[in-house]
């Protein structure tokens, strides 16, 4: 059902995994995406091209999204592309897991810059961008913030800051008829998580055991989720913490 028919959407690491799904999503539910990406051009061009050979409408927007200047560029060339902006979706991120004895200045700032200052720089430009009826931003979170992991402090702590961003920015935007919700992954099966050698390890095979439905999330599993808090048919949700997990904690 094309519920976003005539919206248009930023998704933000969009070139692979969660984000190129939830693009490929909103897409299929009408809307017209910007894929934005930092250095996977080739990635994000594949994304554009399925989402076009379905008929809908996707240009690629390269940035980094820890850079403002990159930000207002993504933003700037979505407008000029479709006329419009809508819906924000946060999902670019980097992880990494360190025990606390080997976390370097470097390793913090580099997630700390992407998985926090990202959204922050981003959710101001589309403050700039969204018409008088107001839009939907998405923060892409992770159920480590709230049962995380050992070696996992850093990166628990950036998803820990944008589930906080969210709960402080729904009541700041809301009088804008801005909706800020969280959608909190547990384990996902992705190009990362395959390359980590998570898939069948037996650190997997314990997630798996510990979560109540029984198997891994697959992109699409979050993407439609997206799709709902995006749409008018969230209407009456903000400041809200999803968790899309399968019942994973």
């Amino acid at each position: 059902m094309a519920v976003l028919t005539g919206k248009v959407a930023v998704v933000t690491g969009a070139s692979k995994g969660i984000g190129a799904a939830i693009a490929s999503a909103l897409a299929a539910a009408g809307a017209a995406v910007a894929v934005n990406y930092a250095g996977r051009k080739e990635a994000a061009a594949l994304v554009v091209d399925e989402i076009k050979g379905r008929g809908g409408r996707a240009i690629p927007a390269q940035g980094d999204v820890s850079k403002a200047a990159d930000v207002t560029r993504v933003f700037a060339e979505t407008k000029e592309a479709f006329g419009s902006i809508d819906i924000l979706v946060n999902n670019a991120g980097v992880a990494g897991m360190k025990p606390l004895e080997e976390v370097s200045e470097e390793f913090y700032r580099r997630l700390f810059d992407t998985n926090v200052l990202g959204p922050i720089l981003t959710i101001k430009e589309a403050l700039a961008h969204f018409g008088p009826k107001g839009g939907s931003i998405i923060n892409i979170g992770s159920v480590v913030s709230v049962s995380p992991t050992p070696r996992s402090a850093v990166y628990a702590a950036t998803k820990g800051a944008v589930a906080t961003l969210t709960l402080a920015l729904a009541p700041e935007l809301g009088v804008r008829n801005i909706r800020v919700n969280t959608l909190a992954p547990g384990t996902v099966e992705t190009d990362a998580t395959r390359g980590d050698g998570l898939i069948g390890s037996e650190l997997g095979k314990e997630i798996v055991a510990h979560t109540p439905l029984g198997r891994f999330g697959q992109p699409e599993d979050i993407a439609r989720v997206a799709v709902f808090l995006a749409s008018d048919e969230a209407g009456w949700v903000t400041g809200a913490y999803i968790p899309v997990s399968g019942g994973q904690r």
